[in-house]
């Protein structure tokens, strides 16, 4: 095994056992954790703060989090529609400029083997205050880690942390926090929130508990006004959709 720089041999092997055994345990963690929780706490809409159910990690938000406008996003790492939409997303926000946030939340898919680790190293990135930056390489890298072994794997995570902190982060700490309880309580409080929304497959989107049904035909009222769409899987059409609800939103008197 090569000595990758900056990291040492022995930590390489620590974190591909420790990745290992987060993807194995997977299904166990997401559905014990929230037996104890009472979700009818929350308001499933807006930015949930940090906590003791969520592993006090509090929701990841691309933008302003006090935007006049919250766009929720489910998604999975290893998701192709997810990864295909998230530069689009991140355009948005931007040329909206402080008008609309996105917040994101995980949602698993069970037939995505590096999904959980994956989770579990974007929120693991994210106590050290680089969630987006990392979520964006996972997106961007996908086509290179979403079928690799563990060990493969790991050894790609931690070049993605490398580059995103500019060697700046603490593998470490990294390592150790992929596989504390905190990051399993934040990915499974994602999931109990998701399921009691409905969510069915990814990426999914919702404003006002309504779902923005971007691979199909739909339609949503916003403010009184009735927006209707085809399809948005085309990013064009996925970026206009999103401008018109937003516009919708922020317009004081409906049509």
């Amino acid at each position: 095994m090569k000595k990758m720089k900056g990291f040492s041999v022995v930590g390489l092997i620590v974190g591909i056992v420790v990745v290992a055994l987060i993807a194995i345990g997977a299904y166990f963690v997401i559905d014990g954790n929230n037996k104890a929780t009472d979700f009818s706490e929350y308001d499933f809409y807006s930015v949930i703060e940090a906590n003791d159910n969520n592993g006090n990690i509090g929701d990841h938000v691309k933008g302003n989090p006090d935007a006049p406008v919250l766009i929720f996003e489910y998604a999975d790492y290893q998701c192709p529609g997810c990864a295909s939409i998230n530069p689009r997303i991140n355009k948005i926000v931007e040329q909206l400029n402080g008008k609309l946030a996105v917040v994101y939340r995980s949602y698993l898919l069970s037939y995505h083997q590096n999904g959980t680790a994956a989770a579990s190293a974007a929120e693991a990135a994210g106590l050290q205050g680089y969630w987006k930056p990392y979520a964006d390489k996972l997106f961007a890298e996908q086509a290179e880690w979403e079928y690799a072994s563990a060990s493969e794997r790991t050894e790609m995570f931690d070049k993605y942390f490398a580059e995103v902190t500019e060697g700046k982060g603490d593998i470490e700490k990294f390592h150790e926090d992929i596989a504390s309880s905190a990051i399993s309580k934040k990915i499974s409080f994602d999931m109990g929130i998701a399921k009691r929304v409905d969510v069915q497959a990814t990426p999914a989107f919702y404003i006002d508990g309504q779902w923005i049904k971007w691979n199909d035909a739909s339609e949503i009222n916003v403010n009184g006004k009735t927006i209707s769409w085809d399809s948005a899987r085309n990013g064009d059409d996925f970026t206009k959709l999103i401008k018109d609800i937003v516009e919708a939103k922020l317009s004081k008197e409906s049509d």
